[in-house]
């Protein structure tokens, strides 16, 4: 399975690329969409599509996993960040991909195995991870954190399903 993992940000969208063999995570590819910032603001959006559309037709994941992004020191700020967030998942969703959200907390307690992780444990643990030569630029660190969490969190839902549904079998055959 091949994952896109997006950080998204209005002046830089971080992106990494992942793929689960077996047991195994393998490094794609990592970077980063940068915008100008002398362009107007649906310029840059638009910019965040293309850069992520071509992304997805040159590496074709099977799913797309973005940070859902709580962090807003003004309004203004966070409406940007939501609509960069925006301009991602409809990037995902053009191209027939499913879209998984995770907070930052899940994303680190699935890479480091603790939600307040400092931002250099993730990387050191992402560098370890996926035998980086050396740590990638910070959103595509984010990013291919995401992607790890997004692989994860499936492989703890596909191994929790029998559990539920015979959980849900075994209740339904309860007679008080």
């Amino acid at each position: 399975m091949r994952v896109l993992g997006i950080d998204p940000g209005s002046r830089i969208t971080g992106y990494g690329i992942v793929d689960q063999q077996g047991s195994r995570l393998v490094h794609v590819d990592n970077g980063a969409i940068f915008t100008d910032s002398a362009v107007d603001f649906p310029g840059r959006l638009k910019r965040i599509f293309d850069g992520l559309s071509e992304v997805i037709a040159t590496y074709r994941p099977e799913e797309v996993a973005v940070e859902n992004v709580f962090f807003a020191t003004n309004p203004q700020s966070a409406l940007k960040l939501g609509q960069a967030r925006g301009a991602a998942i409809v990037a995902a969703v053009h191209a027939g991909l499913p879209v998984a959200e995770y907070t930052a907390l899940q994303v680190k307690q699935a890479v480091v195995g603790q939600g307040r992780a400092a931002k250099e444990q993730v990387q050191k643990m992402l560098k370890a991870l996926l035998g980086l030569p050396e740590v990638a630029q910070a959103d595509a660190s984010d990013a291919l954190a995401v992607a790890i969490c997004h692989i994860n969190s499936r492989g703890l839902a596909q191994k929790a399903a029998p559990f539920s549904s015979k959980r849900a079998a075994s209740w339904r055959s309860y007679k008080p």
